[in-house]
């Protein structure tokens, strides 16, 4: 049987997979008209980087990989390259979240801006360097700030719903000490 912890763990990652198949099933469904507007925001970076801040625990690299590599083949990007951007990422920030734990919301919210942005910014020199297509830049920095927008609607969306909270020091000691 498995203990607590590493239940508690298993769980959290399937309903991480099971939010990140969500996100990705809507983004498929044909509901727009056919105009390219204002792009949305990427939800599921928002998501992957609220769940490793408040929970590292829960979702390994592995998991991100996997899902991401799937929504890379779905959606028809160069295989791989927005994988390893997410995953560079969301390490840097799982680095450093113990430091991050006890600062005010507004600074994460910066910080994962900053992150977000920097792997944008990767993604794109990538692009021009392998002389791909790229997008429009005023796409991708309207795209940047939906994402910077809605990350604070993601993090209070998924604390009310699926209780996605911080660990406080005292847990995180335990966790490790296990």
């Amino acid at each position: 049987m498995i203990e607590g912890p590493g239940k508690e763990a298993l769980i959290g990652s399937a309903v991480f997979a099971l939010c990140i198949g969500l996100l990705l099933f809507l983004r498929l469904l044909p509901l727009s008209s056919g105009l390219v507007g204002w792009p949305g925001p990427d939800i599921a970076v928002c998501l992957v980087f609220a769940w490793v801040l408040r929970r590292p625990d829960q979702i390994a690299a592995p998991m991100i990989v996997v899902m991401f590599l799937v929504e890379d083949i779905l959606l028809l990007r160069p295989l791989g390259l927005w994988t390893v951007l997410v995953l560079v990422g969301t390490e840097a920030a799982r680095l450093r979240e113990p430091r991050w734990r006890e600062q005010a919301f507004m600074i994460e919210w910066m910080r994962v801006g900053i992150l977000i942005g920097a792997m944008m910014l990767a993604n794109r020199l990538v692009l021009l360097l392998f002389l791909m297509p790229v997008p429009a830049l005023g796409q991708v920095i309207l795209q940047f700030l939906a994402t910077l927008a809605a990350y604070p609607v993601v993090v209070f969306v998924a604390r009310w719903t699926i209780g996605l909270r911080r660990i406080s020091a005292s847990d995180a000691e335990m966790m490790r000490n296990r």
